[in-house]
C-alpha cells in the first residue's frame, strides 16, 4: 500500500469515527417512514405514493445537511451530486422504499433498535442503511473538496430511488430524462462485488372458480405472503370443519372461527425470494396440510396438488424448470402469495430467478401446461433478462481490490438471484454490504423478513469501502 493510500485511510477512519452517530441518527430516521408503494394514493410529486414521497423528502434532507446538490426528480426518485472537473459520472444508487413489513416481528418495524450491535428494522439491511452510508460516503468527498478546493475528477452522483421493491419505475423514469452514469454502483447485494444478476420472471396460477357456498366446498377463504418476492413466514385458511376434527402438525395451529368453521394457521421462515435456503413457505406448509388432512372438494384438491407441486422445491426440479449454467447458481422459483379473490378462485403467485441457459417463454411453457394440467388458469408476468458485466473489467477490479485491502480476503466477482438496480444500467455492479458468513444472533431476521437487522460494525467497514472504492474509481480512465 502507498503512502498516499496509507494517508487516505487514516482520513477516512477519522471521517467515519466522528460522522457515526449520525449515521445512526439518520438512519432511524430513514426507518421511521412506512415507505411501502401505495398506488392508490399516488398523486402529482408522489407517483408511488405517500410513504415513499416521505422517506425520499427525508433522504434528500439528509443530502442537503451532508454538503450535497439535492434533485428532486418529480418524486420519482431524487440525486444529489458532489460536482467534479468533468461531466463524466461515478455515482451510487439506493433506494428508500421497502417491501411491506409483515407479521412475526418481535419490534416495531418502524422504529430503529439498536441491540448489542445490531440494527433492526425495516429497510436497515434493504435498503435504507445502506443509502444514507452512499450518502455520507458523498458528505467525505463534499468535505475533501471545500478542504482542498480541487474538484474530483469526475461527478460523483448519489442517486435515491423510491420504487426498487416493485417495479423499479424509478430508475426508468431516470434513464428517460438523465444520462447514464459511467460506471454505478448500488449498495444492495452482498459483498464482495456482483457482476451479474440472473434473469426476473412473476407468473399467477388461478384455481377453477370456486364460489364459497358451493356444494362440497371446504376452503371459505385463504391468504399468505404479503409481497411476491419474499417467502411468506404465515399463511392462514378459513375452513369448514371442527378445529377439534382437524390433526396436528408440526408448524400448523388450528382453532375455532365460528360454528362448523376451523382458522388453520401455517407458521413457516420467511426470507427473499432469491435466496430459499433456509426458509419453510407457510403456503406450502398450509395447502399440503389441507391436502392431507382431506380439508378441499375435488375442485380444491386439484389446486392443493398443484400447490403440492409448486412448494415441494425451491430449485424449479419439481416443476420441471430447473437451469443452472457456467455463469450463474441454479434456478430459484418460489410462491410468494395466496389469496381468494372476489369471484372465489385462489390465486397464487410465482417468483423464479433463472439463469442464461434457460429463458422466460420456456418457463412460461411448462408452467402453462402444468396449470393446464390441473384445471387451473395461468398468466406470465414479468420477465427480464440476465444482466452480466465481465468481472475483467477495470471498475469491477477496482472494486474487488478495495474490498480485499479492506478485509485481508482473496475473493473473486460473483454473480446472484436477486434483482438490484445495476441490471438497468450499461456498466454497473452492485456492492454490498451485507456478508453471507457473518455470524448472525437467532433473534435477528433476513432482509424481506422479520426483525431484518443490520451489523451495526458491518455498516461502519462497509462506509469506508465505499469511501476507498469512489477514490480508487476517480482515478480510472473513465
Amino acid at each position: 500500500m502507498t503512502d498516499t493510500n496509507a494517508q487516505l485511510k487514516a482520513q477516512i477512519d477519522e471521517f467515519v469515527d466522528r460522522v457515526w452517530p449520525e449515521v445512526l441518527d439518520d438512519i432511524e430516521s430513514l426507518v421511521s417512514h412506512k415507505s411501502v408503494e401505495d398506488l392508490s394514493q399516488a398523486a402529482e410529486g408522489a407517483p408511488w405514493g405517500p410513504g415513499p414521497r416521505e422517506a425520499l423528502d427525508e433522504a434528500l434532507c439528509i443530502a442537503n445537511v451532508c454538503g450535497l446538490e439535492a434533485h428532486d426528480c418529480e418524486g420519482y426518485l431524487g440525486f444529489a451530486d458532489v460536482p467534479g472537473a468533468s461531466s463524466k459520472q461515478i455515482a451510487t444508487i439506493a433506494h428508500v422504499d421497502v417491501v411491506p413489513e409483515g407479521t412475526g416481528w418481535h419490534t416495531d418495524p418502524y422504529q430503529m433498535v439498536r441491540r448489542d450491535g445490531w440494527l433492526l428494522g425495516r429497510g436497515v439491511t434493504d435498503d435504507k442503511g445502506p443509502a444514507v452510508l452512499s450518502l455520507y460516503a458523498g458528505r467525505f468527498f463534499a468535505e475533501q473538496v471545500e478542504v482542498t478546493g480541487e474538484p474530483l475528477p469526475y461527478t460523483l452522483r448519489v442517486i435515491l430511488g423510491a420504487n426498487e421493491e416493485t417495479n423499479m419505475g424509478d430508475v426508468e423514469y431516470y434513464l428517460a430524462h438523465y444520462p447514464e452514469p459511467d460506471f454505478l454502483f448500488t449498495p444492495d447485494a452482498e459483498f464482495p462485488v456482483c457482476c451479474g444478476e440472473k434473469g426476473l420472471y412473476g407468473a399467477t396460477v388461478r384455481s377453477a372458480t370456486i364460489a364459497g357456498e358451493a356444494p362440497g366446498a371446504r376452503i371459505v377463504r385463504i391468504e399468505g405472503g404479503t409481497a411476491t418476492n419474499a417467502i411468506p413466514s404465515l399463511a392462514e385458511a378459513v375452513v369448514r370443519a371442527g378445529a377439534s376434527e382437524l390433526p396436528a402438525a408440526d408448524g400448523i395451529e388450528v382453532v375455532e372461527a365460528g360454528e362448523g368453521l376451523a382458522r388453520v394457521t401455517a407458521h413457516g421462515i420467511g426470507g427473499h425470494a432469491s435466496m430459499p435456503e433456509g426458509t419453510r413457505n407457510a403456503i406450502g406448509m398450509l395447502c399440503s396440510y389441507l391436502l392431507k388432512a382431506g380439508v378441499c372438494s375435488d375442485a380444491e384438491r386439484a389446486f392443493l396438488e398443484l400447490e403440492g407441486t409448486i412448494h415441494a422445491s425451491t430449485d424449479g426440479t419439481s416443476l420441471g424448470i430447473d437451469a443452472t449454467d457456467d455463469v450463474f447458481e441454479p434456478l430459484t422459483c418460489i410462491g410468494g402469495t395466496i389469496r381468494t379473490t372476489g369471484d372465489g378462485r385462489i390465486e397464487q403467485t410465482l417468483d423464479a430467478r433463472y439463469p442464461k441457459s434457460t429463458t422466460a417463454e420456456a418457463i412460461s411453457e411448462r408452467l402453462g401446461a402444468l396449470a393446464a394440467a390441473h384445471g387451473c388458469e395461468f398468466e406470465a408476468g414479468r420477465a427480464v433478462v440476465p444482466f452480466y458485466v465481465s468481472p475483467d473489467s477495470p471498475e469491477i477490479q477496482t472494486l474487488v481490490r478495495c474490498y480485499n485491502e479492506y478485509t485481508g480476503k482473496d475473493t473473486k466477482p460473483f454473480t446472484i438471484g436477486g434483482g438490484t438496480y445495476a441490471r438497468h444500467f450499461r456498466n454497473a455492479a452492485s456492492f454490498g454490504p451485507e456478508e453471507l458468513d457473518l455470524p448472525t444472533p437467532e433473534w435477528v431476521g433476513q432482509i424481506h423478513g422479520p426483525d431484518e437487522g443490520a451489523s451495526e460494525e458491518q455498516l461502519k467497514l462497509s462506509l469506508k469501502i465505499y469511501i476507498y472504492a469512489i477514490a480508487e474509481l476517480m482515478k480510472l480512465d473513465l
